[in-house]
């Protein structure tokens, strides 16, 4: 395969078979968590960016250390990488989840500020028209994060924030965790097996 076919999602199956991830310092850590399981076993190809904040938040919030979470993903990225693969659009991907995605790095991310991997990354895959997906977790929002969230709406990301369904009458965290990231999951055309789909009315 030549170097144009290695960067041509036509040509290159294994382009189309590849997502990058990153998580941030919001609260949630496990919906990135859950994100990296069920794209594993899907066999898509992760490319995981992590943010300090997120560090400290994963063991806040869960008990797996940092080296079992980078042992989910496929490639893993620091993010003080701004060299990294994925800081290229020469670097074919189906694009970029950040889950959770912070108001922080939301807001670095629609100011084109692009100071470390996590924030560059969103920025090639918005300005090469590939789908970004933000999963911010935060509440309330004042004006400043909804402008933000209008402006990166208007220039192509996907803003979708962690709102639990119920329709799907979850029993468990789990069930409420899985049904989100599978949602989310759905934005990409990754069938995961984790969403209920609504089949209409009970009786109709």
């Amino acid at each position: 395969m030549t170097d144009n076919e290695q960067t041509d999602p036509r040509k290159n199956p294994q382009a189309r078979r590849r997502l990058i991830v990153g998580i941030s310092g919001a609260s949630g850590a496990i919906y990135g968590v859950r994100a990296l399981e069920l794209l594993r076993d899907a066999d898509i190809e992760t490319h995981l960016v992590v943010s300090k904040a997120a560090e400290m938040t994963l063991a806040y919030e869960t008990d797996l250390k940092l080296k079992d979470l980078r042992a989910l993903a496929s490639v893993v990225h620091a993010t003080a990488d701004v060299g990294a693969s994925i800081s290229s659009g020469s670097f074919q991907t189906m694009g970029m989840l950040v889950v959770p995605c912070s108001v922080k790095t939301m807001s670095e991310i629609a100011s084109g500020v692009t100071g470390t991997l996590l924030a560059r990354a969103a920025d090639v895959v918005l300005k090469d028209r590939r789908r970004l997906v933000l999963a911010v977790r935060e509440t309330p929002l004042h004006a400043g994060h909804l402008r933000n969230m209008a402006l990166l709406a208007d220039i192509g990301a996907v803003i979708a924030p962690i709102v639990p369904a119920f329709y799907n009458r979850p029993q468990t965290i789990d069930d409420i965790v899985d049904h989100t990231v599978g949602r989310l999951l759905d934005l990409f055309g990754i069938e995961t097996g984790a969403v209920r789909r609504w089949q209409g009315a009970p009786g109709k």
